[in-house]
């Protein structure tokens, strides 16, 4: 389960801590009911390759010839002390793995203080009965697909120090109970899918050290965390949790919060008292108002990360950095002014191979990687691509800071003189001149826009910026500038730009007017454009009319937010949206969604409909299949609340370029709303539709259905046609059986326990009763389980030189490149 965005970076502190552990062993031999669980546990990982090496004569304890650096046992007297298995990853372990009987063999060994099982394909809940090792300090279970939440019985582990289950399948909301560990010094579990609260209990754990929950879908404010006064590592990023920056002990020595949703300004001065801080990441959240120079400053700090937030601020050639800085990344903020002659000079020095010798202060502190495009700053040589100053103004007041440049008047069209009157008006409202002229303004401008047609005012024009700070409209049709998401997972994994907002004229520009050779298609909500952005980027733009009834831009704030989330590597990403206004009474008339344009065809076109040579291979359509399952996965569980009666159908099931699966079409709320006002549409919200879930599991039985035959299928009726066969196929012993309902375009590529496995979850996603249908959780299981299984087939077949005469059986060599299957 490789998940590179997400790799846990403090495992080297367990090797110093095993070898503390770790006894010097003595002469007495391994009690025998030990070894027969060491040889058990052997055999219910399916004796893996890792543990080669170990048999029946093996002296565990005290033979060194079967210790590898990947499995090895420590003892003290005749019991096992520590057990440590470490798989290379991949595939979940067959169907026949009991997680329970796993762990009841492992129970019998009583003395077990660390215990190490990383990537072995461990599949299930973590039982409860893990509480029985009541000895273990240790424990590390990463990379495998444990699911569920934690279980109780870890609380009654009053030795536990380290407990690490990262890259793993864990939900459900982290427990009260966790404050009930007064030993736990190394809490994490990052790349799961946790979501809810951090629990108050949290801060009562005294001992603990380090706190690592990335990349979950953990929300709400973090409890106070500063009087954990060992707390030094607090790995918090890609979550949904804000607003308030977290209280933190002034010990800690890296803080990592980026991809989140905190906001306002930095706490400067409580921040600056980290004097032991080394590396501070608040990257793309939504921080806004002056970026604190002594961030750059402090003693220890090596790495700092401010990057995609709304920090404005003069930065000047002559501020203070700290001598251990290594990296400083402040784009793609509204910073203004030059940048700090101490980041300058060893940038500039490691850009021209480190060699530095008029600075000597450059040369004695070392190099500094530094980033700082996207801002507003003066052109240098290693500032990056820069934007003019009038960008950054305008962004500011969209978020409600007024920059020191804007607060004078200008003198341009008479539009112009509108803003400018009426941001000196709200500067200076004391002033009863001022605010004469500024009301005189007003009402001309509200005679001029009556004497012609109403005008839609375009959200971050400057001119309506303005005027919403003056007071001339409420300050509300801008506020959704606030709830932009910055909360975007694997963004560099996912290859797309930053959620943002778009002006009229961009999205004009983009499809030539809106030109009708761009239209790509129309419903009852809108109508469907291809467009090209200014830098190239293809997308695809959805108009939604809206209905005046209730349509206060105040009302859209949770409906931005929704849509800024859905971005995901199986998901036709959400890249931003546009509002238009209407000038005479400030409602939304016109919101325009803006996609990510996946140009590959359908799923459709590689499957049923797909020519000789396009079809896709069985490989990939099981790769298809996954992506759509953890696309699902995403909608349900992924965001809050979740998104759920999508309706699934393969024709909106897009392929990219590396003919990555995503879903195309999904059931925002603002879509079921508009339809409801206009007399049609679901009387329930999608977060609320009664079996939901169940719903789309029966829309994806119906693709995967499609995927398994090659048939399209069009109707209800002949999907249980093709049920009754799936189910006459599975009962029968005959592979040919199943070979006949396998697309002949791949039946002679695919192993019939692999086969056997997709028919088989098919047929439950088609039950008739949405109770009997699985979960995704369990449909992602299976389907990774048929990859697997196709995996070691064809390795198997690749070292075979038997004829490839028999299709379905183990030793027919397929012949489809492999597609690599990598985590969302």
């Amino acid at each position: 389960m490789a998940r590179g965005s997400c790799r846990h970076p403090l495992l080297v502190l367990l090797p110093p801590l095993l070898l503390l552990l770790a006894m010097v062993p003595g002469s007495t031999q391994l009690q025998s009911s030990q070894t027969w669980s060491l040889l058990k546990i052997q055999q219910l990982l399916n004796y893996p390759p890792v543990l080669r090496t170990w048999g029946n004569s093996t002296d565990f304890c005290y033979g060194g010839d079967y210790k590898t650096a990947s499995a090895f046992v420590e003892c003290y007297g005749d019991s096992v002390t520590q057990l440590h298995i470490m798989g290379p990853g991949g595939g979940p372990l067959p169907k026949t793995f009991s997680i329970d009987a796993f762990f009841t063999t492992l129970t019998r060994l009583r003395d077990l203080r660390v215990l190490t099982l990383t990537g072995l394909g461990l599949w299930g809940p973590l039982p409860g009965k893990v509480s029985r090792l009541a000895s273990l300090e240790i424990v590390n279970v990463s990379g495998n697909y444990l699911y569920g939440q934690l279980p109780e019985g870890l609380s009654r582990l009053s030795s536990l120090q380290t407990f690490i289950a990262d890259d793993n399948m864990l939900s459900g909301e982290l427990p009260a109970w966790l404050g009930k560990l007064p030993s736990l010094a190394v809490l994490s579990l990052r790349n799961n899918s946790l979501q809810g609260l951090l629990p108050e209990s949290v801060r009562d754990m005294g001992s603990l050290r380090s706190l690592t929950l990335a990349c979950n879908n953990l929300s709400g404010a973090v409890p106070d965390l500063s009087a954990l006064t060992n707390l030094q590592v607090v790995d918090l990023a890609n979550n949904s949790l804000g607003p308030a920056f977290p209280r933190l002990g002034q010990k800690v020595a890296s803080v990592v919060l980026s991809g989140n949703r905190f906001g306002n300004g930095l706490p400067a001065e409580e921040v600056a008292s980290f004097y032991l801080l080394e590396r501070l990441d608040v990257s793309r959240n939504r921080f806004v108002g002056p970026f604190p120079p002594a961030l750059l400053a402090l003693p220890s700090i090596e790495y700092l990360s401010v990057a995609g937030n709304r920090l404005t601020g003069l930065l000047a050639a002559n501020m203070s950095c700290g001598e251990n800085l290594r990296f400083v990344d402040v784009s793609s903020n509204l910073l203004t002014g030059t940048l700090p002659s101490c980041l300058t000079t060893r940038a500039a020095g490691a850009g021209a191979g480190g060699k530095n010798n008029d600075d000597e202060s450059s040369s004695s502190s070392g190099k500094v990687t530094l980033l700082a495009a996207s801002n507003c700053l003066s052109a240098t040589s290693v500032a990056g691509t820069q934007h003019p100053a009038l960008f950054c103004q305008n962004q500011a007041l969209a978020v409600g800071i007024v920059p020191v440049q804007s607060r004078g008047g200008g003198k341009g069209k008479a539009k112009a003189g509108v803003v400018g009157g009426a941001v000196a008006a709200a500067l200076a409202a004391a002033l009863l001149g001022g605010v004469a002229a500024f009301l005189a303004a007003r009402k001309a401008a509200v005679r001029r826009a009556k004497a012609r047609p109403p005008r839609r005012l375009v959200e971050h024009a400057a001119s309506s910026m303005s005027m919403s700070i003056s007071g001339a409209y409420p300050s509300q049709l801008f506020a959704d500038a606030r709830y932009i998401s910055q909360t975007v997972k694997l963004q560099g994994v996912l290859g797309i730009p930053a959620y943002r907002s778009f002006s009229l004229v961009e999205l004009e520009a983009a499809t030539n007017n809106f030109e009708v050779s761009r239209l790509m298609g129309q419903d009852a909500h809108g109508q469907m454009y291809r467009g090209t952005l200014s830098n190239g980027t293809a997308v695809t733009i959805r108009s939604l009319r809206v209905a005046r009834r209730g349509s206060q831009a105040a009302a859209f704030n949770r409906h931005v937010e929704m849509i800024s989330r859905l971005r995901h590597r199986h998901l036709v990403s959400a890249l931003g949206h546009c509002f238009e206004y209407n000038l005479d009474d400030a409602t939304v008339t016109q919101l325009y969604l803006v996609f990510e344009y996946v140009h590959n065809g359908n799923l459709r076109s590689r499957i049923s409909q797909g020519t000789e040579g396009r079809k896709l291979p069985w490989v990939q359509r099981i790769s298809a299949a996954i992506g759509v399952a953890r696309g699902i996965q995403f909608l349900h569980g992924g965001i809050m609340p979740g998104l759920f009666a999508n309706n699934l159908k393969i024709t909106n099931i897009l392929l990219d370029q590396n003919l990555v699966a995503k879903i195309g079409s999904y059931n925002i709320p603002i879509l079921a709303e508009t339809a409801k006002s206009e007399g049609g549409g679901s009387k329930y919200p999608s977060d609320s539709v009664p079996n939901g879930d169940k719903i789309d599991i029966y829309d994806f039985g119906v693709i995967l259905l499609e995927v398994v035959t090659g048939r399209p299928i069009t109707s209800i009726h002949e999907v249980e046609i093709m049920k009754e066969q799936l189910q006459s196929a599975l009962t029968s012993e005959s592979p040919g059986r199943r070979r006949v309902l396998v697309d002949q375009a791949v039946s002679r590529a695919c192993s019939d326990e692999s086969a056997r496995t997709v028919m088989e979850i098919c047929l439950r996603c088609l039950a008739k009763e949405p109770a009997q249908r699985p979960s995704v959780e369990d449909v992602l299981w299976n389907l990774q389980f048929a990859a697997q299984v196709q995996d070691d087939w064809r390795s198997a077949d690749s070292r075979s030189t038997t004829s490839e005469e028999s299709p379905l059986s183990p030793s027919q060599i397929p012949r489809d490149p492999i597609i690599t299957r990598t985590d969302a």
